[in-house]
């Protein structure tokens, strides 16, 4: 039996990889459409369901499932590309390894994701940087599955129920208020993370149930894990 399920979020909570999805989706652009990305997309805290349509649609595609599918593809292929470089181009942030394990270490404790990246790109990011072994991949919430955050929490916690039984608490660890919205919207514990975009007060203003300033303080991630 699960006692407690953690559903991290990737960008700018446990890595930093410095704009290198806009960098991806203009490479797609050139590849699948053959023009050039006039436009960037509004990232934070979004999922690639409500990415990529919008996209499309702002130069003058239609979203049909075809091609987002074929997009998609596009941009797997253009982060399997940059994976041995991000390392190079990106960072982990502060504490997010030692988060990761700590948490791991904790009984009846199970670690997945909930992300707006799609699976393959995910295990991309967080392979390059060794922090995918604590994490459950196959329990996670990725961003095909919906244009709507919560959407994502709902899945990763029906796989980890399925799985392992109804877990006693489920915490969702992320930097944006989509994060913790998204956490509210299944009573689940919102951890917000101020190293993104949006600092400590608006992540409060969303509801979060905690906010750290960011992972390095690791007993401080595990209280906020195990209650």
């Amino acid at each position: 039996m699960t006692n407690r399920l953690v559903l991290w979020d990737i960008d700018q909570t446990l890595l930093d990889l410095r704009g290198s999805g806009r960098a991806w989706y203009a490479q797609a652009f050139t590849e699948v459409l053959g023009v050039t990305m006039s436009e960037m997309p509004r990232f934070f805290g979004r999922t690639e369901r409500a990415i990529t349509p919008e996209m499309l649609v702002s130069h003058g595609i239609e979203p049909d499932e075809e091609m987002i599918r074929k997009f998609w593809a596009a941009l797997v292929s253009c982060s399997e590309q940059a994976l041995p470089t991000l390392t190079e181009i990106g960072i982990a942030l502060p504490g997010a390894a030692d988060a990761l394990s700590a948490v791991a270490a904790c009984d009846g404790v199970v670690q997945s994701l909930v992300t707006g990246n799609l699976r393959e790109i995910a295990w991309h990011k967080l392979s390059a940087f060794d922090l995918h072994e604590h994490v459950d991949f196959d329990l996670g919430g990725y961003g095909d599955l919906s244009a709507h955050r919560p959407d994502l929490v709902g899945c990763a916690v029906e796989l980890a129920e399925a799985r392992h039984g109804s877990p006693e608490a489920v915490i969702v660890i992320g930097d944006t208020p989509h994060d913790v919205t998204a956490a509210l919207a299944h009573d689940a514990v919102a951890v917000g993370v101020a190293t993104g975009s949006f600092n400590a007060e608006a992540l409060r203003e969303a509801g979060a149930h905690l906010v750290l300033p960011d992972l390095s303080d690791t007993a401080t991630v595990v209280t906020a894990v195990l209650g």
